[in-house]
């Protein structure tokens, strides 16, 4: 290709664009998969180790991280993690039982499940802060999805299909790192993710009343609506003394919360709080048999290590809607929750995780929790929060943690059959208050009120409607939002700076010089059949709405990432309506991509490499000093 040309008196001369030849399809199809799956390019530095040896060895460390963190290790770090282990471990407890109470299963299933999952991480997980454990949320949306039919008809049954979801939670995590499809839980934005927590908070703490009013008869279903129904027209069961408790337990877990706020390195109040509220609900249970007077508590909790699960895993296809509907939604939801957490705790420690690693530990330690008895478990904010401010160094604190457990299920778990539901109830509705973000929704709503429409669609969804309705609505708008981005990209009119080469949006820099006979626009998106007609008619309005005549139109394409057939085409028709009106069409620095495609389309070829500039300043020039004599180029 000619990288310099004779210039026609009448055209301007393109400056050093390079017009090479344009690569096979293999090497692009091999640079965008690339781009898509590998954006950090994770295996350069493994690839430029001349040493056979060294390169095994950083492969296996990047895909079982424990064996790049592990041989580092030493005693200063292990007592930190020592001390950030046994801590967490007293607020995996009694979340364990809470949850599972949430989930409508066992509450030895709850403490199982911070034991075997804990150890998989460790291994496998790339976030140093990071505590694993299972969720209020995910542990509700369960419960709804499989609802109070089938737990009263065979809880057996109901128990099994919860090991079996969790096991196409996953699977599907572990497909989605694997294949590194991260890209997917990106559609949870953080907007969705803010007004979900809010609205699961909300019908969660309304679940709870049960528990602390004693009511034995309770709606399952989770909106607003019918939880405030059931609760008032049971005011026959309410027991004062059970709300009495409940309300001393709550006020004390929120008194520790505010001692953390105030003073952050009394954290620990924080973290025993809900540990003290069932050793004093387990003893005061006890000593007064509370059994016998109404008090409703955990029940019997047997010793022993997590039984095989396995054989439990039931692939019924009467059931396999529910069994799949249960497990990616709550799969999605907990990955983008423990990522998210293990991300904003990495960036206060100036750490880096790799989702994809998150996916495929959390799929694993799923896929191993369900084969042994364990239900979802991801990554809680609250154990998390805790794990970071005990100072843990490395996931060593999740080791700790589940040898803790460990020792609870061998020893302890029948102290714990005492525990009174209505602290429970005060310890899962302290929690919640936590994630209710209001400062955040008011800073959505100031800086952006469509990301404030998600928030609220996600929240009021969750609660007045359902919890996947909520998500579904919150996700449909933010595609939406997406959509239109896509469709209605943003174009802007640029001049020149004064006193520089420089040329800027004349919005957003007012004092920006118009050039008389030059229209000049850029363009801030892909160029492609969704926008293409929006593109050509906001191009000729730009036109149109010129005073002066106009002689040059210069389209920068330099944020155009690719464009299609129908965007040239789009482009060509431009160029064909203003070539009778004496207008010409310059095109400022293509991006790779786009100029291969352009060449290979011979668009290039039908609007003349003259009329391809490397930037605005060269073309201006160019097209000033042949402004005179210029004439218009027949319509191609």
């Amino acid at each position: 290709m000619e990288s310099d040309r004779t210039s026609s008196p009448s055209s301007p001369k393109g400056w050093g664009v390079n017009f090479s030849t344009p690569r096979n399809f293999v090497v692009k199809f091999r640079s965008k998969c690339k781009e898509t799956f590998f954006p950090d390019d994770p295996f350069k530095p493994i690839s430029q180790e001349p040493n056979g040896l060294i390169k095994t060895k950083k492969t296996l460390e990047y895909f079982v991280p424990i064996f790049e963190w592990l041989p580092k290790y030493n005693l200063q770090k292990l007592w930190y993690d020592l001390l950030a282990g046994v801590t967490i471990t007293s607020l995996a407890v009694p979340q364990g039982i809470s949850y599972a109470n949430l989930a409508s299963i066992p509450p030895i299933i709850g403490l199982y499940s911070s034991f075997v999952p804990p150890f998989v991480y460790a291994m496998l997980g790339s976030s140093n802060t990071l505590a694993v454990g299972t969720v209020a949320a995910c542990s509700l949306l369960i419960s709804e999805t499989f609802g109070e039919d089938l737990l009263k008809k065979d809880p057996n049954l109901y128990l099994h299909l919860i090991f079996t979801s969790t096991f196409i939670t996953g699977v599907f995590q572990f497909a989605l790192g694997f294949f590194r499809l991260g890209i997917l839980v990106d559609f949870l934005s953080h907007s969705t993710i803010t007004g979900f927590m809010g609205g699961t908070a909300i019908i969660i703490l309304l679940q709870q009343l049960k528990g602390v009013f004693g009511i034995v008869h309770f709606t399952h279903k989770t909106d607003v609506v019918s939880v405030l129904h059931a609760l008032f027209t049971h005011r026959d069961e309410w027991k004062w003394q059970s709300a009495l408790a409940g309300l001393c337990f709550l006020i004390f877990l929120q008194s520790t919360r505010y001692i953390k706020k105030i003073k952050p390195k009394l954290f620990w109040v924080s973290a025993m709080g809900p540990m003290v509220v069932v050793l004093v609900g387990c003893l005061v249970a006890y000593l007064v048999k509370g059994t016998e007077h109404g008090i409703q508590t955990v029940g019997p909790l047997k010793k022993g290590l997590n039984p095989p699960s396995i054989q439990y895993l039931t692939f019924d296809a009467k059931y396999l809607p529910l069994v799949f509907k249960a497990g990616i939604v709550t799969g999605l939801i907990a990955m983008a929750e423990g990522i998210a957490i293990g991300r904003s705790f990495a960036v206060m420690k100036n750490e880096q995780t790799d989702g994809n690693k998150e996916m495929i530990a959390f799929g694993l330690m799923n896929i191993i929790g369900s084969f042994t008895s364990c239900y979802l478990t991801t990554g809680p904010f609250s154990k998390t929060a805790v794990n970071y401010n005990a100072g843990t160094k490395t996931p060593m604190s999740n080791v700790v943690m589940g040898i803790c457990m460990m020792l609870v299920l061998l020893f302890l778990a029948p102290l714990f059959s005492y525990t009174p539901l209505v602290g429970l109830s005060a310890i899962i509705m302290s929690a919640m208050l936590g994630l209710i973000d209001y400062e955040e929704m008011y800073h959505l709503f100031k800086v952006d009120k469509f990301d404030f429409l998600v928030c609220m669609s996600a929240f009021f969804g969750v609660s007045f409607l359902s919890m996947d309705y909520g998500l579904i609505i919150s996700v449909g708008l933010s595609v939406v939002r997406a959509l239109l981005y896509v469709a209605r990209p943003s174009t802007c009119k640029l001049g020149r700076i004064q006193n520089s080469v420089m040329f800027r949006d004349i919005e957003q820099y007012p004092g920006a010089e118009e050039m008389a006979g030059y229209v000049i626009l850029q363009l801030g998106s892909p160029i492609f059949f969704a926008n293409s007609t929006y593109i050509r008619e906001r191009i000729l309005r730009w036109i149109r709405d010129e005073h002066e005549v106009v002689e040059f139109l210069f389209l920068d394409l330099s944020g155009v990432s690719s464009i299609d057939m129908t965007g040239m085409e789009t482009l060509l028709e431009v160029r064909r309506i203003l070539g009778p009106k004496g207008i010409k069409m310059v095109i400022i620095n293509p991006r790779f991509e786009v100029l291969e495609k352009m060449m290979l389309s011979h668009f290039v070829e039908k609007i003349g490499k003259e009329y391809v500039f490397l930037s605005i300043d060269e073309a201006v020039q160019s097209c000033q000093f042949n402004l005179s004599t210029a004439k218009p180029e027949p319509c191609s």
